[in-house]
This record gives structure tokens, sequence and C-alpha cells, in this order.
């Protein structure tokens, strides 16, 4: 996430927006953001309808959580269209903030 942030400067000069979207309540969001004095805009999906939506949730009964998010990176334009999507298979993978701009230069 720190990374994000640190790259925030060149997103708004693309003219992007960074949004994080997490399970977690928003009350836990604003404590992890503070604690970690993350920049970009954070959003509860609680509820779980934008998470599926994307098909960036984990539906397991064998898993004690359930239903839980992916890790996730999206592109989406103004008018709500997809142009880059990458869902990734273990929440351990991460992809550079360099990757997303330049997927968001090349989708522009």
């Amino acid at each position: 996430m720190k990374g994000f942030d640190a790259a925030l400067p060149q997103f708004e000069a693309a003219g992007a927006q960074v949004v994080g979207v997490s399970g977690d309540a928003w009350q836990a969001l604003a404590a992890w953001r503070t604690q970690n004095n993350i920049k970009h805009l954070q959003l509860s999906d609680i509820r779980r309808q934008m998470l599926p939506a994307y098909d960036a949730m984990i539906t397991d009964e064998k898993n004690p959580m359930f239903r839980y998010p992916r890790r996730a990176y999206f592109i989406i334009d103004r008018n709500g269209v997809v142009k880059f999507a990458r869902v990734m298979t273990s929440s351990l993978d991460l992809l550079d903030p360099q990757e997303i701009l330049a997927a968001l230069k090349a989708s522009g």
C-alpha cells in the first residue's frame, strides 16, 4: 500500500485516483490507515457487494472465513468500463505500482 502512496503523484498526473477496497469494516480500515499512514482512499465492502461483482471474492465453505476478498488490481475508466484487471491467486502476491501505471498509460 505504501508503494501506491509513494506513486500517488504519478497516478494523479495520469488523471487517475487510487482507491483500496477491503472486506473489513470501515472502522478497522480507518485504524489501519492511521497506523500505517496510508494516504489513498480506502473503502469498505463489508456487505460483500462490490468484490464478488469483480470476481475478487473467494467463497470456501471449508475455510473459517467462508467469504473473503482476493487481492486484485483494476483500472476502471470514468464510464465504469474495466480497462485492466489482475486478480491474484495468493494474497501475498503484489503488483508493483509501476506495473499498474504502465497498464494505465497503455489503456489510455
